[in-house]
C-alpha cells in the first residue's frame, strides 16, 4: 500500500512539474507576439480615451471581453452613433471564428475541469491559439498548460497596454491631427495578416469585403454592414469546404 501511494504521489509530482514547464514554455514563446500586441493595444487605448472611454472602462473591457477586434469595433460604434446593439452584433460577427478555434482545442483541453476549460477558452486569442497548434504539431505532448501560460501573458499584456494607452490618451490633445486615427485600421490589418491561411481564404475574404463596402455605400450602419459581410464570408467558406470534401 505504501509503495502504491509513493508511486501515485511521484506521478502527481512529475505531472505537476511537467505542467509548470509547459506553462513556462508557453509564456516565454509568446513574448514576441505579445510585444506586437502591446503596440496596437497602446494605440487602441489612446484612441478609446480620445472618444471618451475612461481608463478603467478600457481596462475592464480588455480583461472581460479580451477580443481586440470586437473592442475596436465597439469603440468606433460608441464614438459614432452609440449603437449598443450594432456594436454587439458586429463584435459577435467578428468573433464567430472562435467557434472553430474552440472546437480545434478539444483534444488540448481534454482532462481539464470545467472551470479550467472556461479559463483557457477565455484567455485564448488568435496568437496563443496559433502558437499552441504550431507547437503541438511539432510535439504532440504539448498540452493545455502551454495554451494557458501563453494566454495569461497575452491577456496581461493586452490589458496593461490598453490601460496605459487610455491613461496617456486622456491627457493628450486630439490625436487625429497626428494621423493616429489610422491605428484602428492598422490593428485590423495586423490581425488579418495573422489569420491569413493562403488561397482558400481569398474568395470568402473578398466577398466579405465587397458585401461590407456595398452595404456601407448604400447607407447601412457600419456595424450591420460588418455583420452582413461576415455572414456572407462564412456561408461561402462553408460551401467551399463542403465542395472540397466531396471532391476528396
Amino acid at each position: 500500500m505504501l509503495s502504491h501511494k509513493a508511486d501515485f504521489d511521484s506521478l502527481i509530482y512529475h505531472r505537476t512539474v511537467l505542467n509548470w514547464l509547459f506553462m513556462k514554455h508557453g509564456a516565454v514563446a509568446i513574448l514576441p507576439l505579445a510585444a506586437g500586441a502591446a503596440l496596437y493595444g497602446f494605440a487602441f487605448g489612446l484612441l478609446a480615451a480620445q472618444v471618451g472611454f475612461p481608463w478603467w472602462g478600457v481596462a475592464l473591457m480588455s480583461g472581460v471581453v479580451h477580443a481586440g477586434s470586437s473592442q475596436i469595433v465597439a469603440v468606433e460604434q460608441f464614438a459614432g452613433t452609440s449603437a449598443v446593439v450594432g456594436a454587439a452584433l458586429a463584435g459577435a460577427a467578428l468573433n464567430l471564428r472562435y467557434i472553430g478555434i474552440v472546437a480545434s482545442l478539444s483534444d488540448v483541453l481534454s482532462g481539464l475541469s470545467l472551470r479550467m476549460k472556461l479559463l483557457a477558452i477565455h484567455i485564448t486569442g488568435d496568437e496563443n491559439w496559433a502558437l499552441t497548434m504550431t507547437e503541438r504539431a511539432k510535439n504532440p505532448a504539448i498540452r493545455a498548460s502551454f495554451l494557458i501560460g501563453s494566454g495569461l501573458v497575452m491577456i496581461t499584456v493586452w490589458t496593461i497596454s490598453t490601460t496605459l494607452g487610455a491613461v496617456a490618451g486622456a491627457t493628450l490633445p486630439n490625436l487625429e491631427q497626428f494621423g493616429l486615427g489610422f491605428a484602428f485600421t492598422a490593428a485590423f490589418i495586423a490581425m488579418a495578416r495573422g489569420l491569413w491561411r493562403g488561397a482558400p481564404n481569398l474568395l470568402p475574404w473578398a466577398m466579405s469585403f465587397a458585401i461590407t463596402v456595398c452595404a456601407v455605400t448604400v447607407g447601412a450602419p457600419k456595424a450591420y454592414a460588418i455583420v452582413a459581410g461576415a455572414v456572407c464570408g462564412l456561408v461561402i467558406s462553408h460551401f467551399h469546404r463542403t465542395k472540397k470534401e466531396r471532391v476528396a
